[in-house]
């Protein structure tokens, strides 16, 4: 297929719906929904996890202790996370979910699909590495996977990136899909997070990428990306060139107190609300009442709900 030429676009009448409750979901479900703390579906949360979830558990019928549905992730700490996700979501449906992942007793996997499992969370042929679901060898097993479906399965496909050998998925395994594409140039950087050294930057990127943010990190001279929360050293913190950022995080406070300004600067411009976060240990405090002083201001605690801050 010539890459240059396939084009895909969303498909149309999209419905967009504004609150889980005009979903027509079940009872047990929006409970366990809002006992997640989801107050309404929204652009970003609107994490994919529980895009799917929420749409899998409205689709079971618990009644019957038969596997429904299967997720496959390319890593194994994503399957576990999915497992935790449909269970917490599921907790007033008495639903059952197992997650099938390598470094695990095999037998005790029979064991729990023989019990039944309304959902089973899993990589394929069990693997754990780090490795793209979609890379060459993977590819022929997911194919593997699809052969033995009833022919009316629903197939969901949910990627960060598209590029056309996922895409072309579509065409090979879904009859007429519904195709819900969110342009490049429609993400907007919502938050950035300062640390002094780039070893924190790279570590902090790596922990936050590892519970699913949508997240990149820059320092030095490296160009920057669309995304959705940069982490960062002070170099970026007098020119980062985005429209709008929210929230502005200090993981560390900065060394040179002038460059604090030029840090939270970066919310809340144009006119717009935004909101600065320190992160402060207790051997710190006399740099923030320093930093307090240079500037003439009074920095306040954080409260508990941020909420209406930001």
């Amino acid at each position: 297929m010539d890459e240059d030429k396939t084009t895909f676009e969303t498909s149309e009448e999209v419905k967009v719906v504004p609150t889980f409750e005009a979903m027509g979901l079940k009872e047990n479900l929006l409970r366990g929904i809002y006992a997640y703390n989801f107050e309404k579906p929204s652009s970003i949360q609107q994490r994919k996890t529980a895009t799917f979830s929420i749409s899998m558990l409205q689709r079971i019928d618990t009644k019957t202790r038969e596997t429904q549905a299967i997720v496959l992730s390319p890593t194994r700490e994503l399957a576990t996370q999915i497992q935790s996700v449909v269970l917490a979501l599921g907790d007033y449906m008495n639903v059952q979910c197992h997650a099938c992942i390598g470094g695990t007793n095999i037998s005790e996997d029979i064991k729990k699909l023989e019990y039944g499992q309304h959902i089973i969370s899993g990589t394929p042929g069990r693997v754990d590495e780090a490795d793209e679901m979609l890379n060459k060898g993977f590819k022929e097993t997911i194919y593997n996977v699809y052969r033995y479906l009833p022919p009316n399965t629903q197939v969901v496909l949910l990627s960060a990136t598209l590029p056309n050998d996922i895409l072309e998925m579509t065409s090979k395994f879904m009859t007429d899909p519904i195709r819900v594409l969110v342009k490049r140039d429609e993400l907007t950087l919502e938050a950035v997070i300062f640390c002094n050294t780039r070893k924190k930057v790279d570590w902090l990127t790596e922990k936050m990428r590892e519970a699913n943010f949508t997240i990149s990190s820059m320092h030095g001279d490296m160009p920057q990306k669309e995304l959705a929360v940069l982490i960062t050293t002070d170099v970026w913190a007098r020119g980062i060139d985005v429209q709008q950022i929210s929230t502005v995080i200090n993981y560390d406070l900065p060394l040179d107190r002038e460059n604090y300004i030029h840090r939270i600067g970066r919310s809340g411009r144009f006119g717009r609300k935004g909101v600065a976060i320190n992160f402060v240990k207790n051997d710190e405090i006399k740099i923030l009442r320093d930093i307090e002083q240079y500037y003439s201001t009074q920095i306040d605690e954080m409260p508990i709900n941020i909420a209406d801050l930001i």
